[in-house]
């Protein structure tokens, strides 16, 4: 994944770029960067690899080199960025939030224009680069960035920054966000509205999806109104997202608090309390406990010391070293209970089977497992919301595998993807089984759906139904 933050502002802009960009930390582990420009002194750019580091460590002590009254900064779980370019369109610096799922096929069609590719990290082609090459292809830059939305297969918003202030994107389809933000002298942009409140920001404006805008000292104006369909990513909502943040205008732990609240009421089974699994599970058991009847207790804590942020090594075997490091059990709470544990998600269930170990370990009675999306079934083609590589690495494909062999027909998912059919049930009892559960229970796609609050065909659901809301042809069309 990743995120990113901007800043144009009538004073020195480094303290706002800096904080603002540090908020994004939980979106990504491997690379961060920030640029400013300064009229007399041009583009200053620094880039640090985080995968032994923190961001703040990493870049404090070089603040004073910064210069100039705006900038943009990213944390990235993929390439080393901000690019800079010198075009016939001017100089600028690009940062991106991107998956691109066509990058070899762009790349052959770019060398055979003629054109070259200079940044690579560990050997691969750098996405960034790659988008800012499309862009200066354009007759402008908003003829640069509509061809970046037609050329590409996957998601891309990005920020510019430019001589004349920044260029805020937003991916064609909206499946990633970008919130503007205004207080006296300054105007912010970011992927996370977390990161304005602590700044003095104010939220102005969610962009749509493919809107385009210029913010200069002076204000914003618009280059390109936004697209009529949206097709967010609704995991957002349910793992990634922070949850002071807010999407569409619709606050993270709000919806994730909604969603316990709604299977708490619907849920007929006796337990002593509800506990969240750090830290997206929490605003889940926060609900469950209320439409439960029940109390909240902590009988996990995250260790926060050395491991505080919620994404991990790239590496599978150190991912799952650390997530064992990171969660503690309290014993003393565990012990003899009947408890409900409520998590954001299941992906490989690698950790939640060390996870219900540990519970039954610490003489816990019974061990409930609440999921508050659906099952995931499918890998995401459009987000790098999670590390999984193909289907298989998902625990509901591998157990699918079992039972159906290895190349289930489309009908097939479905029946397994649609909630109450025998396949499914069948699949979910497999998975409690496989984990160790007492029982095992997730939402529903018509829970979510209605705890976000947008209509089914502005939402992303595709993990959890194979769905891409609109066809193909539609999307192109769109592009």
């Amino acid at each position: 994944m990743g995120g990113f933050f901007g800043v144009v502002s009538k004073e020195r802009c480094i303290n706002d770029l800096f904080y603002g960009t540090d908020y994004q930390s939980h979106l990504g582990t491997s690379r961060a960067g920030m640029v400013t420009f300064h009229p007399d002194l041009g583009f200053k750019r620094s880039i640090h690899n985080l995968e032994n580091d923190y961001f703040r460590s990493k870049f404090e002590c070089e603040l004073d080199r910064f210069c100039g009254g705006s900038g943009i900064g990213v944390i990235s779980d993929t390439d080393a960025q901000p690019m800079l370019m010198n075009s016939h369109l001017g100089r600028f610096a690009l940062v991106t939030v991107a998956k691109i799922n066509n990058k070899e096929e762009i790349c052959d069609k770019l060398l055979a224009e003629n054109m070259h590719l200079s940044e690579f990290s560990s050997g691969k082609i750098n996405i960034t680069e790659l988008i800012a090459l499309l862009i200066i292809k354009g007759k402008d830059y908003v003829d640069g960035i509509e061809n970046v939305y037609k050329t590409i297969k996957g998601s891309c918003s990005m920020l510019l920054l430019t001589e004349q202030g920044i260029i805020a994107a937003r991916d064609s389809w909206g499946r990633t966000p970008i919130a503007l933000g205004q207080k006296d002298g300054a105007i912010a942009v970011t992927t996370e509205t977390t990161a304005f409140p602590n700044l003095g920001y104010e939220t102005k404006l969610h962009m749509g999806p493919g809107q385009i805008i210029r913010i200069t000292e002076n204000g914003y104006e618009e280059l390109r109104k936004p697209n009529k369909k949206n097709q967010i990513c609704s995991f957002l909502w349910v793992y990634y997202g922070f949850p002071t943040s807010c999407y569409e205008g619709r606050n993270a732990e709000d919806v994730r608090n909604e969603l316990g609240r709604v299977m708490g009421r619907e849920d007929d089974v006796e337990v002593d309390g509800a506990c969240g699994i750090p830290d997206s599970g929490l605003g889940m058991a926060v609900g469950y406990a209320e439409g439960h009847k029940c109390p909240y207790v902590r009988a996990v804590a995250k260790y926060t010391p050395t491991w505080p942020r919620s994404f991990m090594p790239t590496d599978q075997e150190r991912r799952n070293l650390v997530a064992k490091m990171k969660l503690i059990s309290n014993k003393d709470i565990l012990n003899g209970k009947r408890l409900v544990f409520c998590d954001d998600s299941i992906v490989r269930g690698t950790q939640l089977k060390d996870n219900s170990r540990d519970f039954y370990a610490s003489g816990v009675k019974a061990a409930h497992m609440r999921i508050s999306c659906p099952p995931l079934i499918y890998s995401c083609p459009f987000v790098n919301f999670s590390a999984s590589k193909n289907d298989l690495e998902l625990i509901t494909r591998r157990i699918i595998k079992d039972f159906e062999g290895e190349n289930p027909s489309q009908e097939t998912l479905r029946k397994y993807a649609t909630t109450g059919t025998p396949e499914y049930d069948k699949m979910v009892q497999e998975i409690a089984k496989r984990l160790q559960l007492t029982t095992l229970k997730f939402s529903s796609i018509e829970a979510l759906v209605k705890a976000i609050g947008l209509p089914k065909e502005q939402i992303c659901t595709h993990c959890f139904d194979g769905s891409s809301f609109y066809t193909l042809e539609e999307q192109n069309e769109q592009n």
